[in-house]
């Protein structure tokens, strides 16, 4: 297995994974779902950390498909290599500083995250491309 698709498991275990802040927010508050929650969607409210853990989670489900496909269209074109290893690499990495600095509410550094973030995938288009 190259390091492009061994990060692109681990980074698809993490988007798989962070649903789980969210919900554990949501039974600390709320407590266990009823027959009710089924019948009425309206989301339960939930401190603002619970919050930001969903928008987290969305976050990196929206950002991984792209990241993906990449990853998977560099390794089937023979295009993998040390430089996508690297962005790969710095992807996964970057997603889970992001999920942590997003729940904790720090600001510039989540933009800053998220921006090189975008640069990494962009970094495996260019391997691919160029």
């Amino acid at each position: 297995m190259t390091t492009d698709l061994w990060y692109l498991a681990l980074t698809a275990g993490l988007t798989a994974a962070l649903w789980i802040p969210y919900i554990a927010c949501q039974v600390m508050t709320n407590g266990p779902l009823s027959g009710e929650n089924y019948v009425n969607p309206t989301p339960r409210p939930v401190p603002l950390w619970g919050q930001r853990a969903h928008r987290a989670y969305l976050n990196a489900v929206e950002s991984f498909a792209p990241f993906a496909a990449l990853v998977i269209v560099a390794n089937l074109a023979g295009k993998a290599d040390a430089m996508t290893a690297f962005w790969a690499t710095s992807f996964f990495w970057l997603r889970l500083v992001h999920a942590i600095v997003y729940w904790l509410a720090i600001p510039f550094v989540r933009t800053l995250v998220f921006t090189l973030g975008f640069v990494a995938v962009a970094g495996i288009f260019w391997e691919i491309v160029k």
